[in-house]
């Protein structure tokens, strides 16, 4: 028996608090990953790895909000806690894969595409594990070309989303994009919903068992207070928000005084000046 499936049991309020923390993980990401480029040694990994943790407890945040909306007539969904959990443990592992790709490669040619890719695939694979830990009375079905385009929008968005983050301009600019990541995740979930297709086999009570908020909600404290925690340290940092590198002093070999540049232009006029006078008062002497 073919199930009545509903994304949208609670209207519009799940769609809309989730993408907003699709925005909210993707604009701590973005910064995290643009501080990253300001630093070397040490402080690299550390950025970059809290960015990656930021967008995939965003991402998975995001699907399961929009998950407590889902109903299936006829019957009731649990969630398995372990596969649940390993889906946001793979979410941050490729995230983390494609961020660091760009962070040491630069967000251009070859690293993005590989970045993006493998951040795409991430984002993807995070979806289905998630819809994988679903137990409920029935057979899930997908349709494979509608699949493919949730994919193919998830690929795109972890593209754009990392050349963003390759363009340091500043805050605004990492808060445009982090909104437009939002809605290009949000949108790849609810097409991954779209082909998915439900048959019940009508066996259970469809009356037992707890809501999904009752059931997901306790799963996202962690990854709530997380991002929570992320936003002190971007807040806390004003690099992070205006986007900018730190000026480093000049380099100078040592024992070499540095030389700045104002000073360079005068004694080479000075120089210019001296050479014809030396000349006209050696003339006559010479003669």
């Amino acid at each position: 028996m073919q199930g009545t499936v509903d994304g949208f049991s609670y209207g519009l309020v799940t769609p809309l608090v989730a993408y907003l923390m699709a925005c909210l993980g993707g604009a701590l990401g973005l910064r995290c990953t643009t501080r990253s480029m300001a630093v070397t040694g040490a402080w690299r990994p550390g950025w970059l790895a809290l960015g990656s943790a930021a967008i995939g407890s965003g991402i998975w945040t995001m699907h399961f909000i929009a998950m407590m909306g889902f109903t299936v007539e006829g019957t009731p969904i649990h969630y398995d806690r372990s596969m649940t959990f390993a889906s946001l443990a793979l979410a941050v592992a490729m995230v983390g894969v494609g961020i660091f790709i760009v962070g040491y490669k630069g967000a251009s040619g070859a690293a993005l595409f590989t970045g993006g890719t493998i951040t795409g695939l991430g984002i993807a694979s995070m979806h289905y594990l998630g819809m994988a830990s679903m137990s409920l009375d029935g057979e899930l079905r997908y349709n494979t070309l509608t699949v493919a385009a949730s994919v193919v929008i998830a690929m795109a968005a972890a593209t754009a989303a990392l050349w963003a983050a390759g363009q340091v301009r500043g805050f605004l600019w990492s808060v445009g994009a982090s909104l437009v990541m939002g809605l290009a995740v949000t949108g790849m979930h609810y097409t991954g919903m779209a082909a998915l297709r439900v048959h019940v086999h009508g066996t259970a009570d469809p009356t037992t068992g707890e809501s999904a908020a009752a059931l997901l909600a306790p799963m996202m404290i962690g990854p709530l207070a997380f991002l929570v925690l992320a936003g002190v340290v971007v807040m806390f940092d004003p690099l992070m928000i205006t986007g900018r590198a730190a000026v480093k002093p000049a380099e100078h070999k040592p024992g070499i005084p540095a030389r700045s540049a104002p000073h360079h232009a005068p004694t080479r006029r000075r120089l210019r000046a001296r050479g014809p006078v030396e000349h006209r008062t050696r003339t006559p002497q010479n003669r």
